[in-house]
């Protein structure tokens, strides 16, 4: 590997790239697959899947439905502060970006962990800003986000819970990303190393 930082961080953001542009591709078949139309438009638009069930790939533990989440993890919603979660993402985004160039001479486990995890805001940042245009339901900042990954789980009677709550492939990364900092989390700079003051930087 290159001994340039700049180099060596670039690839950490063609990691992110990639998988943002799986993420999306990803979702955007599962759309074409199900054949999704909606109904209405702003807060009450719903959809309906007009092609096919469920799809099992691992019989019924691991399966791809259709899930439109206008909230963030485990459906948990927004309600008419949508606009709000949509600009955080978008701040997130810039923060993570700025995070991970600043990363560029420390410990690769850190930098893959940041990497995955500002693949996965992306990833879901671009549902949540652009779907509701792209797919006619909502203005932009109000679009929900794709989820289709289904697991099976044993039954968890007083949550009601049988499933895993559907997730997608940016939820993943975010996922991964999350266990790559625990495990190298020894390797994670404090902020005076990150944002040393310019006397500091001088000496």
């Amino acid at each position: 590997m290159t001994n340039n930082p700049n180099k060596r961080i670039t690839l950490f953001f063609l990691i992110s790239l990639s998988l943002i542009i799986i993420d999306q591709l990803s979702k955007y078949l599962i759309y074409q697959y199900f054949g999704v139309s909606h109904i209405g438009y702003g807060e009450n638009a719903y959809y309906t899947r007009n092609l096919y069930s469920d799809v099992n790939i691992i019989g019924e533990t691991l399966k791809f439905t259709y899930v439109e989440n206008a909230g963030i993890a485990f459906g948990i919603g927004f309600g008419p502060f949508k606009i709000i979660l949509s600009l955080f993402s978008v701040l997130a985004g810039v923060l993570l970006s700025i995070y991970l160039y600043k990363l560029k001479n420390y410990h690769w486990g850190i930098k893959t962990g940041i990497s995955l995890i500002l693949a996965g805001a992306v990833g879901n940042l671009v549902d949540r800003v652009f779907y509701g245009v792209i797919f006619g339901y909502a203005d932009i900042f109000y679009g929900k986000v794709i989820d289709f990954i289904l697991v099976d789980i044993p039954d968890i009677s007083f949550l009601n819970l049988k499933y895993w709550p559907v997730f997608n492939v940016a939820d993943s990364c975010v996922t991964v990303g999350v266990f790559f900092l625990l495990i190298f989390y020894k390797h994670i700079p404090s902020f005076k190393e990150l944002f040393p003051k310019k006397q500091e930087q001088s000496e």
